[in-house]
């Protein structure tokens, strides 16, 4: 136990995090890589791997992924901005050489140098678009509102080009979330709503995997064949045959006939195994998590913060909720992971990085040290104005 009257580094982050979430994102973890031993395996074998490669690399994934949670949660609001701004640039930088010279599988252009550079976009869009609200809204001489709606399109622009729907739809949500967090006129959310809608409907109209996604979604014999369904309507078997309490770890018999057990459907393998209640109390943690952090989020006096929290919470929930939702038929399919508990390298690490982020900016700061921060960036003749008047004594 690490003494409060300690002075290190250390010390105080211990008492200033909130030890509560963090101790939720552990569970997380574990739990993540314990559902990785029960959905890998079958596709491992499949493939003509190891039995357990995937969890062997999962496990080595994990290294690296705990000591970016923790060092980013040691930075303070204005080194998280910095570090965000770098990872956004490095980020969009790859997702451009991935877009030119990246190999293409499934359809897409999304991997290069063995890493999907859009899943550390999200966390670095999310920071930049919270920044820039958060100026345009304690500052008039800054055009904040204007930079966060021209940052928008520079990022899906190349997300669509992939394409990656599933991200786009994704940090949009988030993005328009921020936005009416701004309290931005309604006549700016009707509007960018009608834009939203309307990219819908033309991704429905010229994108065939889409549109006959969407057909079989809302009528299963419409499709004409176009999409196959086998895993959706598998992941459903698999709950039905889970009930409440599961077959058993490693009973789990569906789990070898559907291919992507391991990533995207690895909560329809969870129900199988260890039944609805697992599923149920996975369910809690992540919504512990969200509020736990709205929570903070609301206390915290600095906007800047206020809004990065909201955002990658925001990031965090909707993406466990969409690939929840796809694995009970709820909404079409996205190809989106299950955060912390679906097996790849790239989600895992980039979600740690959102994660640590949000535990540096909630937490507790002095509030010499939050004025301190809130003025960052006022002019240098304000701060020549100041160091000229007298100091008080004892002050």
């Amino acid at each position: 136990m690490v003494s409060r009257v300690e002075r290190s580094a250390l010390a105080n982050w211990w008492w200033t995090v909130d030890r509560w979430l963090l101790a939720a994102l552990g569970t997380l973890i574990v739990l993540g890589l314990v559902l990785t031993m029960a959905g890998s395996p079958p596709v491992a074998e499949r493939l003509g791997l190891p039995t357990f490669h995937f969890v062997h690399r999962q496990a080595e994934a994990l290294v690296p992924a705990l000591a970016v949670l923790i060092a980013a949660s040691f930075l303070s609001p204005r080194h998280v901005r910095r570090a965000a701004l770098l990872i956004f640039i490095v980020s969009m930088a790859l997702i451009i050489v991935a877009l030119l010279f990246g190999h293409e599988v499934k359809g897409a252009r999304r991997w290069i140098f063995g890493i999907q550079p859009s899943e550390f976009l999200k966390p670095a869009f999310v920071i930049l678009a919270a920044w820039a609200f958060s100026e345009g809204a304690k500052r008039n001489d800054v055009p904040g509102n204007l930079l966060a709606l021209l940052l928008l399109p520079i990022t899906i622009v190349p997300l669509i080009l992939q394409p990656d729907f599933g991200q786009t739809m994704l940090i949009s949500l988030v993005w328009a979330s921020l936005f009416f967090m701004a309290g931005l006129h309604w006549f700016w959310v009707a509007g960018i709503g009608g834009i939203g809608m309307s990219g819908v409907l033309l991704a429905y109209k010229f994108v065939p995997h889409v549109r006959a996604r969407i057909l079989k979604f809302i009528d299963p014999g419409t499709s004409g064949g176009i999409v196959d369904t086998f895993q959706v309507d598998t992941a459903l078997d698999s709950f039905l045959a889970g009930g409440w309490f599961g077959k058993g770890p490693g009973e789990g018999t569906i789990k070898r006939i559907l291919p992507d057990a391991h990533t995207d459907f690895i909560f329809a393998v969870t129900a199988e195994e260890f039944g609805i209640v697992t599923c149920l109390f996975l369910v809690t943690l992540f919504g512990f998590i969200v509020l736990r952090g709205l929570f903070k989020a609301t206390r915290d006096e600095d906007p800047f913060c206020r809004f990065a929290a909201a955002g990658l919470l925001l990031l965090f929930g909707l993406q466990s909720a969409i690939n929840m939702a796809v694995n009970l038929h709820l909404m079409p399919a996205k190809g989106m992971t299950l955060p912390f508990i679906s097996y790849g390298g790239s989600s895992l690490i980039s979600l740690a990085l959102g994660m640590g982020f949000l535990v540096a900016v909630t937490r507790k700061r002095p509030h010499s040290a939050l004025m301190l921060d809130m003025h960052e960036h006022e002019m240098p003749q304000d701060h020549m104005q100041h160091d000229d008047l007298p100091v008080e004594q004892g002050a």
